[in-house]
């Protein structure tokens, strides 16, 4: 599905796939480039132009000052006003991300249209990683798939809740190339003979790499799962999850699994079990599902890159009895059977209390006693939920994204950040990008509940400060006016490596409410 850039889809799929692009395009040019000016509008500073915007929790409807009033403006409009600003503000040109926004919104639409048709999921946690349709709320292109035809990714997407087989590869043991422990995917499919080693493949991944000279031994017997990450799969029969390379840029970055992160799996799976090893008792147990090991085979000097898979553990050994694990992300998002939903003001301070009291202590612990920097986003944790869907156990995933403070670990060479470098990326990960959003949801609900929300999660981490000798990363915070926000618009206008970090300030809720 394509539109004309410049018309707004008339109805269905299309028009809330423009809204959502627009409410994702607004978020960056409030957060990163836009000031304040009155009440309701920003001044784009280095045009002049005055915008508007409505909406509560998500912005919408924008529109321009004109000399003959205000005027709306459609997706292209505003796509047009935002690359005016930026080439002003930083000099630089540049045509595709203007592209790539459209295409977010087109995939959008598809996705939407695909979703009218698929049946949901019975399994509530599936349910929850297949709700992402609008993705990064602070992406200006957060469905982009390449500019693909929806043909050649629709099947694979967790959006339009896909399932599939893996296909299997024979492996000669002169292309083998693995660490750790992969030996979980050996259960996927009969062991194939001639002394090759079994290798499943994401299907997308094969098709854009094309002939590989491999040799298919079949696909696996039970289905994959589309989840969130739509390179990542979970097998529920299998209770694995595996994490593929896909050649795809998906907000940021080509989803290529990099040999210099592959090597260091099996160091930060070692450290992170270390860092949680000694929570202090009181405290409650996260789960951990561990990247056990990566397998894959060379494809010329690749190095194995393109073909490699992270085996991961599944649910089943770390949820506790009686516990259903979903997704923070589509609780932020919504999905059928949201814990949230259906909750009055009492049970949703005591949920978030339940939420805090789940996720905030193990990243802050791994942090200040191992120097181990979790990628805390909603995608990466998991909250498990009892039959009343309050919060009972927090799991955290992929080690791919953690970070470890140089200070603390010296003669490392990678993947460390200095001190506080490594801090900012904590706070970004943990209060920008998770709390904020679930907070956001709460309030969404609950709209009086906002001062107290923040109220309480500054005394958590006010606790957690007395509990760690009021280090001084925790004192600085609560003290804070701002915290950094990932400036993912301004990251994808100067084209910069998806790993790169840009930071711009927003204010600080555990200061505003709670103080």
């Amino acid at each position: 599905m394509a539109f004309t850039d410049g018309l707004l889809p008339a109805s269905g799929p299309g028009l809330e796939a423009e809204s959502l692009a627009v409410t994702a395009l607004l978020n960056c040019l409030i957060r990163e480039v836009a000031r304040p000016a009155e009440p309701g509008a920003f001044l784009l500073p280095a045009t002049g132009h005055l915008l508007r915007a409505g909406g509560t929790r998500y912005p919408a409807s924008p529109a321009l000052r004109t000399p003959d009033g205000w005027c709306p403006l459609s997706l292209p409009e505003l796509v047009a006003l935002t690359a005016a600003e930026l080439r002003a503000a930083t000099g630089v040109a540049n045509d595709v991300l203007p592209a790539e926004i459209l295409d977010s919104r087109d995939v959008t639409a598809a996705l939407l249209a695909a979703r009218r048709t698929a049946v949901p999921p019975a399994d509530a946690y599936l349910r929850s990683e297949q709700a992402l349709v609008a993705g990064h709320r602070y992406h200006p292109a957060p469905k982009a798939r390449g500019g693909g035809d929806p043909g050649s990714w629709l099947r694979y997407s967790p959006e339009a809740r896909a399932g599939f087989p893996l296909p299997l590869l024979g492996v000669p043991p002169g292309d083998l190339v693995e660490d750790g422990d992969p030996s979980a995917l050996d259960r996927l499919g009969g062991l194939p003979e001639d002394g090759l080693t079994l290798l499943p493949a994401h299907p997308w991944q094969l098709e854009l790499l094309g002939e590989t000279g491999l040799r298919g031994v079949g696909v696996t017997a039970a289905g994959a799962v589309a989840t969130a990450s739509i390179r990542t799969v979970y097998l529920p029969e299998a209770d694995l999850f595996c994490k593929f390379s896909l050649d795809v840029r998906i907000t940021n970055d080509i989803r290529r699994l990099w040999l210099h992160d592959l090597r260091r799996l099996s160091l930060v799976a070692a450290l992170v079990d270390v860092a949680f090893d000694d929570l202090p008792r009181h405290l409650p147990r996260p789960a951990v599902l561990r990247d056990r090991g990566w397998r894959s085979a060379r494809l010329g000097e690749d190095g194995g890159e393109a073909l490699a898979v992270i085996v991961r553990d599944g649910l089943g050994e770390h949820l506790l009895p009686g516990l259903t694990a979903l997704l923070a992300a589509g609780i932020s998002e919504g999905f059928p059977g949201n814990p949230l939903d259906g909750l009055d003001e009492d049970g949703a301070l005591v949920w978030w209390e339940r939420y805090l009291e789940h996720v905030v202590p193990p990243v802050l612990h791994a942090y200040l006693r191992h120097g181990v920097v979790l990628e805390c986003h909603l995608q990466n944790v998991l909250i498990a939920v009892d039959e009343h869907g309050m919060p009972g156990q927090a799991l955290f995933r992929d080690h791919e994204g953690v970070k470890l403070v140089a200070e603390r670990h010296p003669g490392l060479s990678a993947p460390v950040l200095g001190g506080v470098r490594a801090w900012e990326r904590l706070v970004y990960c943990l209060l920008t990008n998770n709390l904020c959003e679930i907070a956001g949801a709460v309030t969404a609900r609950h709209p009086r509940l906002r001062d107290e929300l923040w109220a309480r999660a500054r005394a958590g981490f006010a606790d957690a400060a007395k509990e760690y000798g009021d280090p001084p990363e925790l004192r600085d915070l609560l003290a804070a006016t701002h915290i950094p926000a990932k400036a993912n618009l301004l990251l994808r206008w100067l084209d910069a490596d998806g790993a790169a970090m840009r930071w711009v300030p927003i204010p600080n809720p555990l200061r505003l409410f709670g103080s």
